[in-house]
Parts: C-alpha cells; sequence; structure tokens
C-alpha cells in the first residue's frame, strides 16, 4: 500500500490517509440524504436514488484513487441535482428522459476528457462567465432549500414572501441553519453533517421524524437502466445536456485545482494526472445515471481532508469504502430525508460556499459585470440552469462586440452564443 499509493514520497503515512478519509466522508456525507431527498421530488424512487448515490460515489472515488491516486472524492454534485428536479417540474416530462439527459452528457465529458477539446472548451471560456455560473447555481440551490422548509412561500403580490414561523418544520430548519452555521464558524469538521444530525435528533423529540422502518436492513436493489435515450431527442433536451455537461466540467475542473494547490501538487500550473481525474468524475456521472442519479462532482469537501493530512488516492479509497459501507443504513438516510427541515439548511449553506468565484469577477468592466450579473438574476427566477447559462452566453459575446473588444472573445463563444439565441426563441429551455 505504502509503494501503491506512494506515500512516502507524499510525506505521509497509512494512519494519516486513513484519518483523511474519514475527515472527507463525515464533511459529505450529507449528500447521501440530500440527494435522495432531492432526487425524489423528480419522481425517482427514494432507494433508487440513495443506491445510484453510492454507486456512483464508489466508482467515481475509487477511480480517482487507484488510476489518479489523489485525494478527492467523487459524488453527485449539489445544483445539478436541484437542476434535475426543476426540468422534470417545468416540462411535465418522466425522469427516465431526464436522466438519458445526464448519460448523453456523462458519454460526452468521457470523450471530452480523452481528448484536448477540454482544455479548449475551458480557456474559451471567461472567468466571468464560469464564476457566475457557479454562484448562480449557489442561489438556486439556496433558494431550493429556503421553498422546500417554507421560509419561503409563494405570494400572489410579490411571487414570493416570508414564511409563516408558526409552522413547525420551518421553526427546526431555521435551528438547524443557525446550529450548522455555529458548527462552521468554529471550524468543526463534517459541520454540514454533524448540523443534519442534531436537527434530526431534535425532530425526532419533537415528533416530526419517524423511523417506521427501523434504522439498518439490506441494501435495496439497485435498478439498471431506468432512462429513455430516444426521448432526449424527441423532445429537444439538446441545451438540458449541455448545462449538465458545462457545470459538471467546470465544477470538476475547478475543484481539481483547488485541491491540487493546497496539496502543493500543482506542477508549473498543471495539474498531474489531470485526464485520470476528470475520466473519474466523467465515469461516474455515466454510471450514476444508468442507476438513476444526476450528474457526479468533485467535491470541495475533499479540502477537510487535505487538511487533516491527506495526499494521496489512499484517503480517496478510505472515502469509497465508507461509501460502500452506508448502503446498509438506507432506512435511516429515507427517514431524515423525509424531513424537509434536515436537509434544507444543507442546501443553503452549500449555496453560500458557491458564491466564492463572485469576488473574482471584474465588476468594474462593464462588459464583464453584466454577463455575469445577467446569469446569477435567470437562475433562480427562471428555475433553470440551462436559461441562465443560455444569457450568459449571448450577451458576453454581445458585450464585447460593442465595447470594441470582439476579439478578445474565442471564436466557441460566437458559436454558443448563435446556437443559444435560436434555441431560446424556437426551442425554449426549462
Amino acid at each position: 500500500m505504502n509503494k501503491f499509493f506512494k506515500l512516502k514520497q507524499h510525506g505521509t503515512n497509512v494512519k494519516t490517509e486513513l484519518l483523511a478519509g474519514l475527515t472527507t466522508f463525515l464533511a459529505m456525507a450529507y449528500i447521501l440524504v440530500v440527494n435522495p431527498a432531492v432526487l425524489h421530488a423528480a419522481g425517482i424512487p427514494f432507494d433508487q436514488v440513495f443506491m445510484a448515490t453510492v454507486i456512483a460515489a464508489v466508482v467515481g472515488t475509487l477511480f480517482m484513487a487507484l488510476f489518479a491516486n489523489h485525494p478527492i472524492a467523487i459524488a453527485p454534485g449539489m445544483g445539478l441535482n436541484a437542476y434535475f428536479t426543476s426540468v422534470v417540474a417545468s416540462t411535465g416530462l418522466t425522469y427516465q428522459i431526464v436522466l438519458g439527459t445526464v448519460f448523453i452528457a456523462g458519454v460526452l465529458f468521457l470523450l471530452l476528457s480523452l481528448t484536448r477539446l477540454r482544455e479548449a472548451l475551458i480557456r474559451a471560456i471567461p472567468d466571468s462567465l464560469k464564476f457566475g455560473i457557479t454562484a448562480g447555481i449557489g442561489l438556486f440551490i439556496a433558494f431550493l432549500g429556503l421553498k422546500m422548509s417554507g421560509i419561503v412561500v409563494a405570494s400572489p403580490d410579490n411571487l414570493v414572501t416570508f414564511g409563516d414561523l408558526h409552522r413547525s418544520v420551518t421553526l427546526l430548519t431555521i435551528f438547524g441553519v443557525f446550529v450548522t452555521l455555529v458548527l462552521m464558524a468554529r471550524r468543526i469538521p463534517g459541520a454540514l453533517f454533524i448540523g443534519m444530525a442534531l436537527t434530526a435528533l431534535i425532530g425526532y423529540f419533537t415528533g416530526q421524524l419517524h423511523f417506521d422502518s427501523g434504522l439498518v436492513s439490506a441494501p435495496p436493489t439497485p435498478v439498471f437502466f431506468d432512462m429513455d435515450i430516444a426521448g432526449v431527442f424527441t423532445q429537444g433536451l439538446y441545451s438540458t445536456v449541455f448545462a449538465f455537461l458545462l457545470v459538471t466540467l467546470f465544477d470538476t475542473t475547478g475543484t481539481l485545482i483547488g485541491v491540487a494547490e493546497q496539496t502543493g501538487t500543482m506542477q508549473n500550473g498543471e495539474f498531474p494526472r489531470a485526464k485520470s481525474a476528470l475520466l473519474a468524475d466523467a465515469t461516474a456521472t455515466t454510471v450514476g445515471s444508468m442507476f438513476g442519479t444526476s450528474p457526479t462532482t468533485a467535491f470541495i469537501e475533499s479540502t477537510t481532508g487535505v487538511a487533516a493530512g491527506g495526499r494521496t488516492g489512499l484517503t480517496s479509497l478510505v472515502v469509497a469504502v465508507l461509501f460502500l459501507l452506508s448502503m446498509f443504513v438506507s432506512p435511516l438516510m429515507g427517514a431524515i430525508s423525509s424531513l424537509p427541515a434536515i436537509t434544507a439548511p444543507a442546501l443553503i449553506i452549500v449555496g453560500c460556499f458557491m458564491m466564492e468565484g463572485l469576488a473574482r469577477i471584474q465588476w468594474k468592466s462593464f462588459d464583464e459585470a453584466f454577463p455575469a450579473f445577467a446569469i446569477l438574476l435567470m437562475m433562480p427566477l427562471t428555475a433553470s440552469i440551462a436559461t441562465g447559462i443560455a444569457v450568459g452566453f449571448i450577451t458576453y459575446p454581445v458585450m464585447k462586440l460593442v465595447s470594441g473588444k470582439g476579439r478578445e472573445v474565442h471564436p466557441l463563444l460566437y458559436v454558443f452564443g448563435v446556437i443559444f439565441i435560436i434555441q431560446l426563441a424556437f426551442f425554449p429551455a426549462h
């Protein structure tokens, strides 16, 4: 093991890597509850999503451990699961068709990971659009958390308004948000997970949480290839495929670079074994869609394991094993996910994490600022990540052209801009 993961070369040991793996798992274990809860709202059976979440996390993280040797964990990403649900809700299509878009996006991601087109696409898209997309998704999922908990509710006068604080689920959500914020302010490892556990405990003693099916059981039977790929083409869901592909590519690349900088493994500005790392995510997305979950991504929570000393794939191997063991607690996860007050605080707080990139947008350059602002505005208000991306890709080249900076724009952006204009005009995204 020492030789395979090159522990000495990376200045670490087995004990440190095991602790780092446990730390990373606790920091991201909330996804085992939140992802099934979000996707269950799209009609996918809870047990199916739960097993798909576990399988995708194990496949991606194991691939990362054995072939890329990085302390980075893979699992279904926040934001895209909410987008998946919104597509089903707004179009009235079956979840099987939307799973087809995830599968196609995963296959395209696999192909991109094997070519240099991946680097060309990443270089072509300016930082203002990348950061705007990430932050827009953050607002999108935070709003979802506020809505599902009743902190904000529909209003005939102003679309949304503040909710009723006499509702027990709303009060419990507010408790969950504040207790998690306290834990995070105190820099407690696994704050999101512990916050959910404490909220669940209060929910249990106040009669809001029930464990009618027990806590542990044999793993549910996975459902394989429950998707409709042909429906993707008959319904023209090309913008949805593009949204899944683009956001997954950006999220994963950004997280990989961030973790590599923290571990000190960046070499002359290059991320070592980048192809294997991206293939880990692409493979997990493709496999996950076959079993019933939205796209995966590299989890920024991996930095908690790195802070604990994790430096190699052994950390990721530990995370994969812990995810594998978690399949035996599906009744516990099912009961917890049925109470929105437990999962909503995670959505709200993770939304805050995704605002970080806004500081890196050139707000004093209007032709950089407005496209990012348009994305931020459109994603939550239209409940569509794809629409937000489309508006950003249209306004950016237009703003640059009228500012006399048209040559600064990569040709690919003009192509995307025209495609999105046609798509919004004749094939509206949902």
